[in-house]
């Protein structure tokens, strides 16, 4: 028992060192070739927006506002891979036990 109480604080430790590192991460996403990129942090948040003003037409601004969420999501898609790679190795096998969040 005394084993198995150290190697889940061992696990512990590795998931909070892991959640650490995830949330200072930043991740990029783009869209239209780099015409607009997108910055999150591994915990989701938008940090930063960058148009090119090559993407930029006053008379079609729904290309504008479709690339700018693209980008987001594709954001949000690096962020999720971005957790697994951090995360799944420490989480690992566990999802089967039923426990939340794993």
């Amino acid at each position: 028992m005394a084993q198995l109480m150290k190697q889940a604080q061992k696990m512990q430790e590795q998931l909070e060192a892991a959640q650490a590192e995830l949330a200072a991460a930043e991740v990029t996403g783009t869209a239209g070739g780099g015409l607009v990129t997108a910055t999150l942090t591994g915990g989701g948040e938008l940090t930063a927006l960058t148009i090119d003003p090559k993407a930029v037409d006053p008379d079609d601004i729904e290309t504008l506002q479709d690339l700018i969420v693209a980008a987001v999501r594709d954001a949000h898609r690096a962020v999720g891979e971005l957790a697994n790679e951090k995360m799944g190795p420490v989480t690992g096998g566990l999802g089967g036990l039923g426990l939340p969040g794993l």
